[in-house]
């Protein structure tokens, strides 16, 4: 997932699919561990998504706050 496209979503949409990313890397952890995974470079991608989106919600609750002041 690109950056554009998160900064695209609002923060409830960030959030949730942030639990998505979460939920789906659990489940490829344990694909991993009992064999099944196909595809492991699929964990690595997650786990960027996940930041890069847990960067961007912090970057606009930041602004947020900012612009309150």
């Amino acid at each position: 997932m690109k950056a554009s496209e998160i900064r695209d979503m609002n923060l409830d949409e960030m959030h949730s699919k942030v639990s998505d990313l979460k939920e789906e890397l659990f489940n490829l952890r344990f694909q991993h561990e009992i064999g099944q995974l196909e595809n492991p470079q699929r964990m690595k991608q997650t786990k960027k998504d996940i930041a890069r989106m847990e960067t961007i919600i912090n970057e606009v609750t930041l602004n947020q706050k900012e612009n309150i002041k």
